[in-house]
């Protein structure tokens, strides 16, 4: 964005019809926000969230492996259900068999199950890896709190972290629960101990621990939530904007990102750009994806970090919580020679083509939002309206470097968003994307399959707040 003030609005229009960010410009103002008032006994709107440490719960586990999974445990889950869940999280059909022969070999000769029982797939992929040691399953039974514990343990990847446990390191991490040496021994306790010490059991399902017997949906569920985060398979994120050091955190995934090289990838887009398939694309990493649930979450892009800060401290003073993922992002766009000089920086930088003109690469950035609740998503458009959009006539109390046409949209349908489409190159963990009108998908998709026919490319529709579309239109806000 280093350039960006020299940009007439005209030439701003011609540049980048992808993420569109760095073309954004960030020069006026919209929305004013009211001016303070005197105290009032009575105070109506949003409440501001002071800093929190927020810890998921049950319910926050269970709509994601739903979300992600289509994993619903039945209200008094079995041993089985338990079993095919933490099956069909950690995909243990893929890491335990490279052949079906292999497969085939290593079936278990299970005492009380049989092909066609619901819970045998699961089991035999359980018993390859690992995670089930026994050949008698008990998959009808109530889930017990102890089964739970012991297979999800194994299904983390602690299992050998657990059997390093001396007897005196045990004894110390069952007192933590309140359970004597006795009660549980040999390789249980240094299991048990390992998910003690490891956090794999918070200290919410102590009780029910040193209760022992049936456990809950909401044990179970809190369990394979844990799996799921020991395996890195849960919510990628750097943290909740509720956080005490989220701002630190945000500027610190700020500066530690570099402009995305991926050569073999930009040498496509950039042969796209000499022949005006696009007027610019952006470069991402899958590797910084969220695995938010989709219903609950937003995508923002912009360029400034300090606008980033501000958003959250935005969001923060209406009452809104969300988890926040920070994904490096590189926009390219051709810069015409009729601009002048570029000056390149760490974070800018130019490569002149046949010409005369550049392309340009500028950092910027993407956050991801995923809201409490959808109401919270659906409020958020109004908010930038109001906080964070340049207009005609309204160009001050606004946050930092708002800007005339933002960029936010989402993966679901949103009542307000217009559609539009993203076609997408990938190569290995790097991508390049190029936001377009539905009406020129196709033709986009086309152009880039000539240039990289073996590349993946995909084109699909998704939700973007009015102004980025008026922005594609060719409209000023």
């Amino acid at each position: 964005m280093k350039k960006i003030t020299q940009i007439t609005l005209a030439a701003l229009l011609a540049a980048p019809v992808t993420l569109g960010s760095l073309s954004l410009p960030s020069y006026a103002s919209a929305a004013s926000a009211a001016p303070a008032s005197a105290p009032s006994v009575s105070i109506k709107g949003p409440v501001a969230q002071a800093p929190t440490v927020y810890t998921e719960s049950a319910a926050d586990y269970a709509q994601f492996l739903q979300a992600k999974y289509n994993v619903k445990l039945p209200q008094q889950p079995t041993k089985g259900d338990f079993i095919q869940a933490i099956a069909a999280i950690i995909e243990a059909d893929a890491a335990s068999a490279s052949t079906d022969e292999a497969s085939e070999v290593k079936a278990p000769a299970f005492t009380d199950l049989k092909s066609g029982d619901s819970t045998y797939d699961a089991a035999v992929s359980l018993y390859n890896s690992g995670v089930i040691t026994g050949t008698e399953v008990h998959a009808n039974d109530k889930l017990s709190t102890y089964a739970a514990v012991f297979i999800a343990v194994k299904a983390a990847g602690f299992k050998e972290l657990a059997y390093t446990y001396p007897e005196a390191k045990t004894t110390k991490a069952l007192a933590k629960l309140g359970i004597g040496a006795g009660r549980v021994q040999g390789l249980a306790a240094q299991e048990l101990a390992a998910a003690v010490d490891t956090g794999l059991i918070p200290e919410s399902l102590y009780p029910a621990l040193r209760k022992g017997g049936v456990a809950t949906t909401d044990f179970a569920n809190i369990l394979l939530g844990r799996v799921l985060s020991s395996q890195g398979n849960y919510k990628n994120e750097i943290g909740r904007s509720g956080d005490a050091d989220i701002y630190s955190k945000l500027y610190a995934a700020y500066r530690t990102a570099d402009l995305i090289e991926a050569p073999e990838l930009r040498e496509i887009v950039d042969q796209a750009l000499r022949n005006d398939l696009v007027t610019g694309y952006n470069l991402k990493d899958s590797r910084f994806d969220s695995n938010f649930i989709d219903e609950l979450t937003l995508t923002y892009g912009h360029s400034d970090i300090q606008h980033a800060v501000q958003l959250i401290g935005l969001l923060r003073s209406e009452g809104i919580e969300a988890d926040v993922q920070f994904q490096p992002k590189t926009s390219a766009f051709i810069y015409l020679k009729e601009w002048g000089e570029p000056t390149e920086t760490p974070d800018y930088k130019v490569t002149q083509i046949e010409n005369g003109n550049y392309i340009a690469y500028s950092k910027e950035y993407d956050i991801q939002f995923e809201f409490n609740t959808t109401a919270d998503k659906a409020r958020f458009n109004d908010i930038i309206l109001k906080y964070a959009k340049k207009s005609t006539g309204n160009t001050s109390n606004l946050i930092h470097a708002s800007w005339w046409q933002p960029l936010y949209y989402s993966a679901t349908a949103i009542d307000g968003y217009p559609v539009i489409a993203n076609t997408k190159i990938s190569l290995g963990h790097y991508y390049a994307q190029s936001f377009s009108l539905q009406e020129k998908a196709k033709d986009l998709q086309d152009g880039f399959r000539k240039l990289a026919p073996n590349a993946d490319i995909t084109s699909y529709t998704f939700w973007v707040d009015q102004p980025f579309l008026n922005y594609l239109n060719g409209e000023s806000e």
